[in-house]
């Protein structure tokens, strides 16, 4: 009789586990009978076929395991080591970090009839390798296409004063629908920027004059406005000089000192008129 082992009763156990495995994925009897004479060529070719048979999968990826078509236990396997058999297993890994795609400049035909170029950037990640396996050939290249058109049509929707002042809600509401598109796909929209808008160059000098005489009649108006507080300050000046006399002769005192303290010039200081009829009288009572 045979000498029963320890790595018999191992891969006795492993036989078992797959056979049971394959019965509840639904691969028939054809199916488990490849299984088995793969497994069988693995005892046969043990020391040699465990090197080939055993695949390490890193911490960001997941593998998605094909047993003669079919995915193994529907999810997907990793992080850490896996095994494939030979001849009825294949494998496919999927990258589970973040990926940055680069949306070229789109030319856009705005809400109000303006030719613009914009460009943007959109952050995505997988969340389900099997979805991302399973419901599309290219993943990453579904999305890229998916995110260009998307980024026309709901930039095409906005006016181009729309475009200029509100890129984060528009980059939210692009955002939003690629979710609901790639969803299926097991694709996560992370973010999505606005990166540029370019317009003609006569549409740039034509806003660059608008806003220049908006910026001189915002001028103006400050000018006339601080014109009418001095004008208002002066008539308030007057009408107070004109209740006292003194009070002028005082001004006129105070802005001589002023001149010869800032010009070193002779001032002719005029004999003011009144004290001459003052004295004429006096002399004449006299």
């Amino acid at each position: 009789m045979p000498q029963i082992t320890f790595q018999n009763l191992h891969s006795l156990l492993l036989f078992l586990i797959f056979v049971i495995a394959d019965r509840r994925e639904g691969i028939g009897v054809c199916g488990w009978i490849l299984v088995s004479l793969s497994f069988l060529l693995v005892l046969v070719t043990f020391p040699i076929s465990i090197w080939t048979c055993i695949k390490v999968i890193r911490e960001y990826e997941r593998a998605v395991v094909f047993r003669l078509g079919r995915i193994l236990s529907k999810k997907a396997k990793g992080p850490g080591m896996i095994l494939i058999l030979p001849c009825t297993d294949t494998f496919i890994k999927v990258d589970l970090r973040m990926v940055t795609c680069n949306i070229p400049p789109q030319e856009i035909l705005t809400k109000d009839a303006v030719t613009a170029q914009v460009d943007g950037v959109v952050c995505y990640r997988i969340h389900s390798a099997v979805s991302a396996v399973a419901n599309v050939t290219d993943v990453h290249s579904a999305t890229f296409l998916v995110a260009q058109s998307t980024l026309r049509g709901v930039l095409g929707t906005q006016s181009l004063a729309q475009l200029l002042a509100g890129r984060e809600e528009i980059a939210h509401s692009i955002q939003a629908i690629l979710n609901s598109a790639t969803e299926q796909w097991g694709i996560q929209v992370a973010r999505v920027e606005i990166k540029d808008v370019r317009i003609p160059v006569a549409m740039q000098r034509a806003m660059a004059a608008e806003a220049e005489a908006a910026r001189e009649t915002r001028a103006k108006v400050v000018a006339a406005q601080g014109e009418r507080n001095a004008s208002e300050a002066l008539r308030q000046a007057s009408m107070v000089l004109a209740e006292s006399p003194a009070g002028l002769q005082l001004r006129y005192l105070q802005t001589l000192t002023t001149l010869a303290a800032k010009n070193n010039s002779t001032i002719v200081f005029p004999f003011p008129i009144n004290m001459l009829k003052s004295s004429g009288q006096r002399s004449k009572e006299g």
